[in-house]
């Protein structure tokens, strides 16, 4: 049985979220920043990781101070069905996104990802995702004109 008695695990939670921002960071400035007004490929990958490095102080410093009905001795229980579901999901989505488009790719991820919960039903998953694929339709095609079609069935 692990315990995480003295440190939190808020901590490594903060401590993730800053070095995933930070290498963000870092492999944002290879590419053109450009200026708010005129933004190059990299600024919103840099804008990214900026936000997440902020994210993964605020989580490390909330850690300091944790309520204590927070900290509760369980026992460390690996979730593979989360794991498995969300890795399931990101090859879905990779595969439908080049075969099916951009409506099947999506509905996929969040379907998929959502049955790795043990507290969403499979209705609920289906919920999200319909729900999930129209916001992305709607943000993604109409708004901001991404170049990967709604459908396709293709066997490039």
């Amino acid at each position: 049985m692990i315990r995480f008695r003295k440190i939190p695990l808020d901590y490594y939670a903060g401590t993730l979220m800053m070095v995933i921002g930070g290498a963000t960071m870092v492999q944002a400035r290879t590419y053109e920043l450009g200026t708010l007004r005129d933004m190059g490929p990299g600024y919103f990958p840099f804008a990214i990781g900026v936000l997440m490095a902020l994210t993964g102080v605020g989580i490390a410093l909330g850690a300091r101070h944790p309520a204590p009905e927070l900290i509760e001795e369980k026992p460390f229980r690996f979730e593979w069905r989360g794991w498995l579901c969300v890795s399931l999901s990101i090859v879905a989505f990779i595969v439908l996104g080049h075969f099916g488009g951009l409506l099947p790719a999506t509905f996929a991820i969040v379907f998929i990802s959502a049955l790795g919960d043990r507290d969403n039903t499979w209705k609920s998953a289906l919920m999200l995702a319909v729900v999930m694929s129209v916001v992305c339709v709607v943000v993604f095609w109409f708004l901001l004109r991404v170049q990967l079609p709604l459908f396709q069935w293709s066997a490039r």
